[in-house]
């Protein structure tokens, strides 16, 4: 689930944080610049691991930051397929189970079947076997990585005069199943 993976970035230590140590400055900028994101076709980057290796700093014309290439080795979260996750249901709706966050599925067709998604219930007391905030076992399935980085805007859009702001997608998803015995809510699996 907890991978470290290895990077090269060149930082930039402004003025400022010269006067502490170099190490330091660095972990505080590459955190500030990789923490909670993700990093395309990587993962979810958590946090700085350690530094493997600084190469020589260089202060630009006109800059007086210092810039140095650092090799490093970065904790993120990428499951392998088929790994077994354990996390919290945010929400159910027509497109599945979401859990954790937003951008982890579990579509209807890998629940356990029969399955229906009751729109009524959703509003009020109810009284169903899935709700916000249980325990969730599931198995990864499927993973997409989605580019997106800013381009410039598209010949449509220019043209387009309507204020619609356009959808944001999500850079990381996840597709589980619950589908198989010993998956779902932990609740289920539990001995009276």
């Amino acid at each position: 689930m907890f991978v470290l993976v290895e990077m090269v970035d060149t930082v930039r230590i402004p003025p400022w944080q010269f006067e502490r140590k170099l190490n330091d400055s660095i972990a505080e900028e590459l955190n500030k610049k990789l923490a909670n994101k993700v990093v395309y076709n990587v993962g979810l980057c958590i946090c700085l691991f350690d530094i493997t290796k600084l190469e020589d700093a260089y202060v630009f014309p006109g800059d007086g930051a210092s810039h140095t290439k650092v090799h490093f080795r970065y904790v993120v979260f990428h499951p392998f397929l088929d790994e077994i996750l354990i996390g919290k249901i945010k929400g159910c709706s027509p497109e599945g189970v979401h859990g954790f966050f937003d951008d982890i599925l579990i579509p209807p067709e890998s629940l356990q079947q029969p399955a229906k998604f009751d729109d009524a219930e959703q509003e009020g007391a109810h009284d169903l076997y899935m709700d916000t905030g249980e325990e969730i076992r599931f198995r990864v399935v499927d993973e997409s990585f989605v580019d997106t980085s800013p381009t410039g805007p598209s010949s449509a859009e220019v043209a387009s005069t309507s204020e619609e702001p356009p959808k944001k997608e999500a850079p990381y998803t996840l597709v589980g199943s619950i589908s198989e015995p010993g998956l779902g809510l932990l609740s289920w699996w539990t001995s009276s």
